[in-house]
This record gives C-alpha cells, sequence and structure tokens, in this order.
C-alpha cells in the first residue's frame, strides 16, 4: 500500500459519495427543500464556503459526505424545511441517492462497453471430455439462460459457475435461430492450491466491438450484472457462505485499488484508466443496492418508515424513528470498526 493507491482510492470513494449526495440535493431543491450542508467527508470541517444557503464544507475524514437537509428535526415544519413537504417528495429525495449511483455506474458502463467492446455469451470453444462436449454444445452457440436464469454476457455464466460450485445446470442456448437446452454435470480440475474447481466445459469472453446502441444495450447489461454479483455476495453473508472477515472496508478498497494498478501498469495507462473506472461501477453500484436495503440509519432505512407513513396516513413517533436509526448507525460503525480489522490483519 502506497501513497499514490491511497490518494486514487479517495479520489474514486469521493467522486461516487458527491455523486450519490448530489441525487440527495438535486431532488431536494426540485422539491423546493432547504439544504443546510453539503459536505465530503465526516468529521470536523477543514474548509467551508456558503452559497445560496447551503454550506458546501470539506471534512476532515475522506471517506462518506452528507447533505444535511434538517430531517431529523421533527419539530422544524417552516416553509422549505425536509419535513414541512409531502410524504412522496420527501421519499423522492431519499431513494435519489442511490439512483444517482446506479446513473453513474450505467454511465461509466456504456463508456467502457464504446471503447472496449462487449462480452457476448457466444461459445468460442469446447473442452474436450467434460460435459459441454458429451451433450453436442458447439463454438457458436449463444447461451441465453442457466437453470431459468438470463445470461446477457460471458461473465454471468463465469459468476455462475463460481457461485454453484459442483452442481448440475440446465443451459439454454440458440443455434440457428431454434433454442435447445442441455443438463450439463461439472468436471473437478486440479489446480495449484489443491482445492480444485468445476467446469462446465464450455469457453468463451471475446470482446466484440460496440456500436452506439450495443453500447447502450450491453452497458445496461453490465449494471445488471454488477448490481445481481451485489446482491449475490448479499445472499452469501446471510447464508453463511463468507463470513464478515471477508468483507472489505476503505483500507481494503485502498488495497485492492493498489494490486489494481500495479497490475495492469505493466499494459499502460489506457489499461489502468480502463480497470479503475471498472471499479468505479462496481462500488457505484454496489453503494446504490447497499442503501436501498431496509436497514435503520441507511437510505433504504429511512424509505420504509416513509412508506409506512404513506401507508397509515401520519408519521411515525419521530422519537422512535430516531432511536431506531442510533441504534443502526452505531450498528454499522461498529461493523465497519470490525471489517477495518480484518482489513489490517489480513493486508499485514
Amino acid at each position: 500500500m502506497n501513497i499514490v493507491s491511497i490518494l486514487l482510492a479517495v479520489l474514486l470513494f469521493s467522486v461516487i459519495v458527491i455523486f450519490h449526495e448530489l441525487g440527495h440535493f438535486t431532488l431536494a431543491k426540485l422539491n423546493g427543500i432547504r439544504v443546510d450542508e453539503f459536505s465530503l467527508g465526516l468529521g470536523p470541517t477543514l474548509f467551508g464556503k456558503e452559497f445560496h444557503g447551503t454550506k458546501f464544507s470539506l471534512k476532515l475524514l475522506p471517506f462518506g459526505g452528507a447533505c444535511m437537509m434538517g430531517e431529523d428535526d421533527a419539530e422544524d415544519v417552516s416553509a422549505g424545511s425536509f419535513n414541512s413537504k409531502s410524504v412522496w417528495a420527501r421519499m423522492s429525495v431519499i431513494v435519489a441517492g442511490p439512483v444517482f449511483n446506479f446513473i453513474m455506474a450505467l454511465v461509466v458502463s456504456i463508456i467502457i462497453v464504446a471503447w472496449t467492446g462487449y462480452d457476448e455469451p457466444v461459445l468460442s470453444g469446447i473442452t474436450e471430455g467434460q460435459s459441454a462436449q458429451e451433450q453436442g454444445l458447439k463454438e457458436g452457440d449463444r447461451i441465453t439462460e442457466i437453470n431459468g436464469k438470463s445470461i446477457h454476457i460471458w461473465r454471468e455464466i463465469a459468476l455462475y459457475n463460481a457461485l454453484h460450485q459442483g452442481e448440475e445446470a440446465t443451459f439454454t442456448y440458440e443455434r440457428n435461430n431454434k433454442e435447445y437446452t442441455a443438463v450439463l454435470e461439472p468436471t473437478k480440475v486440479e489446480t495449484t492450491d489443491g482445492a480444485g474447481y468445476y467446469y462446465y466445459g464450455v469457453q468463451g469472453g471475446a470482446n466484440t466491438k460496440a456500436n452506439f446502441f450495443k453500447a447502450l444495450e450491453y452497458g445496461a447489461y453490465e449494471l445488471k450484472y454488477w448490481v445481481c454479483y451485489t446482491f449475490d455476495c448479499l445472499k452469501m453473508l446471510v447464508t453463511g457462505q463468507v463470513g464478515i472477515g471477508q468483507l472489505s472496508g476503505p483500507v481494503g478498497i485502498v488495497d485492492y485499488v493498489g494490486e489494481t494498478v500495479k497490475q495492469s501498469s505493466p499494459y499502460g495507462a489506457l489499461a489502468v484508466l480502463g480497470s479503475l473506472l471498472n471499479f468505479v461501477i462496481l462500488l457505484s453500484a454496489n453503494l446504490g443496492v447497499m442503501n436501498l436495503l431496509p436497514l435503520p440509519a441507511l437510505d433504504g432505512g429511512r424509505l420504509v418508515f416513509l412508506i409506512i407513513e404513506a401507508i397509515r396516513g401520519r408519521r411515525v413517533n419521530p422519537e422512535r424513528e430516531g432511536m431506531v436509526h442510533f441504534v443502526g448507525l452505531v450498528c454499522l460503525l461498529l461493523l465497519m470498526v470490525v471489517v477495518m480489522y480484518h482489513d489490517i490483519v489480513r493486508i499485514f
């Protein structure tokens, strides 16, 4: 870990956080809500300047940010306050942050696809002696589904295999405009670490040049891939397939950025840029998904209380809601400490 990787990680994360908070800020302004402070970072203020009634500030700790609208002040129902607006206006403000993250991830995905092309789920070859060959799949076949899950890019096949090691799978594929299905049994191949890895015997992943419309289409598939990847990781965490010790926080992000730069730098500056942009897609999509989870202190947790308010026609007791969010915030901070500890142990 060096100063360059730290600075790059801070820069990337700061841009993503700013865009997230810009979503809250934009919808707040559109709904006539007063924004008291828009900040990058957390903790003590290093620099701040007021502009059109909003204080824009830079905080000491570089990870995080905030768009302060007085939403936690239940007694403030004055004109322009957050709580003076309709429940639908407040919901739009809360959900705008994650939505802006998805928009950012989509735009960067489109740029990447237009630049490097897209990996169609078309077979470039078949591994001899494995299930795909035995079931009659051939080079040029297009995989469209695996066990009912739609497939649009090759990495979805690789991800499915990684998450379902050793499991039988029904592949749906197209050949000469006709649809076929085949049940593939994975074959275990020995690896250097002795653990082994299962393969279905399909080969692919070659990039295809994208025109403007293909860049839009496969940019959307790229975003879908990373959103599904995040949900799959969450599912593995909940089911115990991965532990908290395998999660990454700020320290892990810095280390990953450093490794990414190190591995791609021999191929030139453009390769480094491409790798970092892919990391931006992952982080931005991840932040969007995580913030929409119905957990206290997150945007999704606040959205739950607003949905309850919309259904019952009156606000949940502000003190009770505040206590729930406070407990949630404490739990999130404790989780961050645990994750950071494991990051440090794993790296050093």
